[in-house]
């Protein structure tokens, strides 16, 4: 029974990708799967998969390193799946010494804004220039690449563009998603914003839309849901500002839920939005809950990403827009209300384009076809 390792610094031993997905397909498959994250302490077993995971993350590199290397030696796995480049240097003398592949899933920016915004000119670009090289140094270790979605391939793919690769796309299960479309009231409307509460993710842009919405149509009864959480200080103090300021009549807020509720947790919303700000590192991304609001049937308003055209195009179930154009993000809205039949087209869409084009079990069968032939290189 072959043996594959996840190592992520950044992720949770219960990630949605790394666990519900990909360690769960590959364990149908008959292989031994575990999975060692440094975000928080747990050991055991999950639906037969093996966790090992430690409470590290804000240890030196090298102790997050020397972890890393003792699971490794520990469970000697034929594969190794890594998320972040630091678990692929942690482990290279282990891969080079066994000749085993490494794949290097690549679904985030490296170097993230988060990870350069504590830094000021002009140590912000020498950090950049670190940060790349130490991406680059990771793409030359590993053996393999997954890429989230095409517009993450830059630059590991043209750097080495002999080594073996595939896209994997954030398409959810089925058994994960509760299919809610609903009748749009045209004298009630609840609005959805999920995820990060914060400036960059676009909480200002959402309520600005709401703002010009109440003021068009003073009569509709407006319900806004907003199902996430801050994730520091700032970003808490900025959320209260708003919150102040809009004065919002109908609002509610709630944590997040577990990944297995997140479409049973806004079945009653009936639009979903997404309205980040367009820069660099969100314009090339492809975000995840889009294909989980696909799944349960709601229309969108999301950003105009390129991430978002790229894989899909023009959008069935929804519009991209300018995340900033509150004015014409309204009249979005409205039309849904004064043409409750487009809104039901839309959401009927959506859930056809789920089942047949972006569910994981068109998908997963690849994935699983590329570990086995990274393992029988």
């Amino acid at each position: 029974m072959p043996k594959v390792l996840f190592l992520t610094t950044s992720h949770s031993y219960n990630d949605d990708r790394i666990f519900y997905h990909q360690a769960k397909a590959l364990r149908d498959n008959g292989y031994e799967v575990k999975i060692c994250s440094l975000q928080a302490e747990y050991k055991g077993f999950i639906d037969g998969i093996e966790i090992e995971s430690y409470a590290v993350l804000e240890e030196s590199i090298d102790h997050k390193m020397e972890t890393f290397r003792k699971v490794c030696n520990d469970f000697q796995p034929q594969c190794i799946i890594c998320s972040e480049p630091l678990a692929i240097v942690a482990v290279r003398n282990f891969v080079k010494e066994n000749k085993i592949s490494c794949i290097y899933d690549v679904t985030e920016w490296y170097p993230s804004l988060s990870m350069l915004q504590k830094y000021r000119f002009p140590a912000k670009i020498f950090q950049t220039v670190k940060f790349s090289l130490i991406q680059l140094y990771a793409g030359f270790l590993s053996t393999h690449f997954i890429f989230g979605e095409t517009t993450k391939k830059f630059p590991l793919a043209y750097f080495f563009g002999f080594k073996k690769q595939m896209i994997l796309p954030y398409y959810p299960d089925s058994i994960y998603i509760r299919e809610s479309i609903k009748q749009l009231d045209t004298d009630t409307i609840t609005l959805c914003y999920t995820g990060q509460i914060s400036k960059d993710k676009g909480i200002e842009n959402f309520f600005s839309t709401i703002d010009k919405l109440r003021h068009k149509m003073p009569t509709l009864h407006i319900r806004i849901l907003i199902i996430g959480s801050t994730v520091d200080g700032d970003d808490e103090l900025y959320f209260s500002a708003l919150l102040k300021q809009y004065s919002f009549d109908h609002i509610e807020i709630r944590k997040p839920t577990a990944f297995e509720r997140f479409t049973e947790s806004l079945a009653e919303a009936d639009i979903c939005f997404d309205l980040r700000e367009i820069n660099f590192e969100n314009n090339h991304s492809l975000p995840i809950k889009l294909f989980y609001f696909m799944g349960a049937g709601k229309p969108v308003i999301y950003s105009d990403l390129k991430g978002i055209r790229k894989h899909l195009g023009t959008l069935s179930f929804g519009r991209l827009v300018d995340p900033h154009h509150a004015e014409a993000i309204s009249e979005i809205i409205i039309n849904y209300i004064r043409n409750p039949e487009s809104y039901h087209a839309h959401a009927l869409n959506a859930r056809k384009e789920f089942k047949e084009q972006y569910n994981w079990d068109r998908i997963k069968g690849s994935f699983v076809d590329f570990v086995n032939r990274s393992i029988d290189k």
